[in-house]
Order: C-alpha cells, then sequence, then structure tokens
C-alpha cells in the first residue's frame, strides 16, 4: 500500500483502516492551520510518520501494527519508537475515556489524539481535565456575529445607518439577543422593520428596539455529560496521572524506575552497613570495660 508526499506531508491514498467504534485517532482541539513544514523540526522519520497521521480521518487505526501495514518504509518497531518520539515533542498522547456504548452501558476505550501544533504537558494536562482555553495567538479579534449584524443595517434599510463606534456601543444588547435564540439575519430583521419615515437618529432608534423588544432568555440546557480520562503511557500502555506521564511516558518506560529501584537498594545496603559499624562500636565498648 502505497502513499503519495506533496510538499512534505504523507498523504494516504488508499483507504486506512479504521479502529473499532469509539477508539482510534482523534484530532486535538485549537490547532493551527495545516500548512508545509508543520513537521520540519523533527527527524525525517517521525515527521513523515507525522504527516501521514494529520492526514487520517477521525477514527483511523493507530497502531503500529497497523500504521507499518500502510507505510511501506517502516517496520512495526520503527512506527512504535515513532508514536514515543512524537508523544514526547508534545503531537501525540494515548488517552482512555470512560465512554457510554451503544446498549448505553459504559466502558473504557483507548483513543490517540494528535496535534499537528505542538503542546507542553500542562497544555495536554488542562485538556484531560476537558477545560482546554485557546492559546494566545498575535492576531486581530475576529468581529463578532451581533457586530457584522448592526453594521449591516445601513444596507438593509440606509435610515439605520450606524458607524463604528455606535456598533460597539449596541454590541453588548445585541449580543445578548443572539444569546437568546435570534439568528444575526432575525436581529436585523427587528431593528429594520415597521420604521417611521424618518429616522433622525439611528443609534437611538436600535437601543431602544434593542432594549423594548430583547426576546426571553432561554431556557438553560441539560448539563454536559462530564468525560472521564485517563492518560496512558504511549509504550507500555500502563494509566497514569498525566504528571506522571511527562512527554506521554511513564517511567519505567523513561528508565527511571530501574534507577529509583538500585538507588533504593544501595540505600539500604548503606544503611545495613551503618547499622553493624554501630554494633561493631557497641560491642567494643563492651569488651573494653
Amino acid at each position: 500500500m502505497a502513499y503519495a508526499n506533496s510538499n512534505g506531508a504523507a498523504r494516504p491514498t488508499h483507504v486506512h483502516p479504521q479502529a473499532a467504534p469509539g477508539y482510534g485517532k482523534r484530532s486535538a482541539p485549537e490547532q493551527e492551520p495545516r500548512r508545509a513544514g508543520d513537521f520540519a523540526h523533527l527527524p525525517a522519520r517521525e515527521a513523515l510518520i507525522a504527516a501521514f497521521v494529520d492526514r487520517l480521518p477521525e477514527g483511523a487505526a493507530m497502531d503500529a501494527k497497523t500504521l507499518a501495514a500502510n507505510i511501506p518504509a517502516y517496520g512495526q518497531a520503527a512506527c512504535r519508537t515513532a508514536i514515543r518520539r512524537l508523544a514526547e515533542a508534545g503531537h501525540l498522547r494515548m488517552v482512555k475515556e470512560h465512554r457510554k456504548g451503544d446498549g448505553g452501558s459504559m466502558h473504557w476505550v483507548t483513543r490517540t489524539y494528535f496535534s499537528r501544533t505542538a503542546r507542553g504537558d500542562a497544555w495536554w494536562e488542562t485538556f484531560l481535565r476537558g477545560d482546554v482555553v485557546p492559546e494566545a495567538r498575535h492576531e486581530p479579534p475576529a468581529r463578532s456575529e451581533a457586530y457584522d449584524a448592526l453594521a449591516s443595517l445601513g444596507r438593509t434599510d440606509p435610515r439605520m445607518t450606524l458607524s463604528a463606534a455606535d456598533c460597539r456601543e449596541l454590541e453588548e444588547l445585541a449580543t445578548e439577543w443572539l444569546a437568546r435564540g435570534v439568528s444575526p439575519k432575525g436581529l436585523v430583521r427587528e431593528l429594520t422593520a415597521g420604521l417611521p419615515p424618518v429616522v433622525h437618529f439611528a443609534r437611538a432608534m436600535a437601543r431602544t428596539r434593542l432594549v423594548d423588544k430583547m426576546p426571553p432568555e432561554r431556557a438553560e440546557p441539560a448539563p454536559a455529560e462530564a468525560v472521564m480520562r485517563l492518560m496512558e503511557c504511549t509504550v507500555c500502555h500502563t494509566p497514569g496521572r498525566p504528571e506522571a506521564l511527562p512527554g506521554g511516558v511513564c517511567r519505567d518506560c523513561r528508565g527511571e524506575g530501574a534507577r529509583e529501584d538500585a538507588y533504593a537498594v544501595r540505600a539500604e545496603q548503606i544503611r545495613g552497613f551503618a547499622a553493624e559499624i554501630r554494633a561493631g562500636i557497641r560491642n567494643r565498648e563492651r569488651s573494653s570495660r
């Protein structure tokens, strides 16, 4: 099975296998738009596999065996290592989620969240809590729907033409209308229908209508079902808290567990030696008396 490489991005040219329902690839939120060079900071193997994964659909199988079967250049061991390296670089995390199945019963599924935008451990930990905050971007803030609706009044009826300052002043009231279920077109219709022959102050007219004709508040929606998530080591798949899996890898797979065990054994030996020395000193003191 082949893949094409265009502008450095691997593109699946066949139907990639889907994982079992509920499993597989999931795209992380708040990613930057796709562009050439997204993975130029990675080694060649990881960059190619990352570009391939980036273009896979939601729910695609993400295990090393399936990736190796669909990327001819690399085998399972290489794909397994690449998955770990992508996790360490901040592009990937394996997460266990408690989800409701078709029959209504709850069960755990394992999903691989992928982000073409590299993320730090703190971002992934926040995402795991279900509380991702959009990262700061150096872009001018987009105009709101409420502002655009107010700015369009003059195109619907020249008598209701508003200035930029007028739109900013009335934006909060118009936003409340939209929050209560009125569409931007509906808002424009309510502010331009049945006008008198002459409108001397469009801003005052718009404000009066926004206040007097404010629709009722909508009923509170049912709270969204909380999703239980546990991060999973990308190497051994052991679940754990995010702080125990920096770079998506557990302590043992980072090789730190063995070192800590060795330190513990050595410390116990030192304590044993010290106890023997203290015992010998006490015995000599008794014999010398």
